[in-house]
């Protein structure tokens, strides 16, 4: 990223933060009523003061255990089925309709579940997030591995390589992009999930701290807590993102020279006729 770019989001950044305290001190009322709001002053104040307590690091490390368990066990579990289900009809046929069927209820609604499953909160809480995380990094990934072209495949059987070499040299790497896409939106949901599971059941966490400090009415504190969150999880996706991007540097770059490398392939593969008059 340019240095022009970087200071582009900055002064973004810097923008709303000064529309917010605009807003906010003003105490402007439109068809929303920013005058309950904290002001973004206020705020910073709260987040400087939460900084320099040992619970709120305590808090910190609690929530980022809880989405490194959920989050690394989904990456592992929802790539291996993912890729299990585009290759193996049985497995399609065995698993597929029993992950369509429990894949639209919202990980939170799991709670009950959770709560009767495992015996302690915290397990129940990393559940949660890990389920959170699953479906979206298994279809992703089993999309990906779909729409690996059947040439590639095809030329590596032809040289003799068998199934194992055809799954690691052709298929895994073809489907790598969208692995790394089905993850990146895996990690924001898990953050969603580990969240709204510390604010109902956690005794501890970003989450729990948040929700604890609504009750007391205390808004700067929840605005701390939103704002610790947004940094939180811009940090994992960012991290993720950046994997990704080292994981895939073999791909052509994007813009106009991709585009030309991607064409030049097309047309290795699907050569033109030519036509050769006597």
């Amino acid at each position: 990223m340019t240095a022009r770019r970087r200071l582009v989001r900055a002064g973004a950044l810097v923008a709303f933060v000064g529309l917010w305290q605009l807003l906010t001190v003003r105490r402007v009322r439109l068809w929303v009523r920013f005058d309950h709001l904290p002001t973004a002053g206020q705020v910073g104040e709260a987040l400087w003061r939460q900084l320099g307590t040992g619970q709120y690091w305590q808090d910190l490390a609690d929530s980022l255990r809880r989405i490194g368990s959920g989050f690394l066990l989904a990456a592992v579990l929802g790539v291996a089925v993912g890729v299990l289900t585009a290759r193996s009809r049985w497995a399609a046929d065995l698993l597929g309709p029993v992950l369509e069927v429990v894949r639209p209820v919202p990980a939170i609604a799991l709670v009950p579940v959770a709560i009767m499953l495992f015996p302690e909160n915290e397990q129940g809480i990393v559940f949660i997030t890990f389920v959170a995380a699953f479906f979206p990094v298994t279809v992703a990934t089993r999309h990906a591995v779909r729409a690996v072209p059947p040439v590639w495949e095809e030329s590596v059987r032809t040289l003799g390589g068998g199934r194992g070499r055809v799954l690691w040299s052709v298929v895994l790497p073809g489907a790598l992009p969208g692995v790394v896409g089905g993850l990146s939106v895996g990690i924001g949901v898990a953050w969603i999930c580990v969240i709204s599971a510390e604010m109902v059941s956690g005794q501890f966490g970003v989450g729990y701290r948040t929700w604890s400090a609504y009750t007391v009415l205390d808004y700067p504190g929840v605005f701390t807590g939103m704002v610790t969150i947004g940094l939180l999880g811009w940090a994992t996706s960012g991290a993720v993102e950046l994997v990704g991007r080292r994981l895939t540097a073999w791909l052509p770059p994007a813009g106009p020279q991709g585009s030309g490398a991607v064409a030049a392939q097309a047309r290795v593969e699907r050569p033109e006729r030519v036509e050769v008059g006597v």
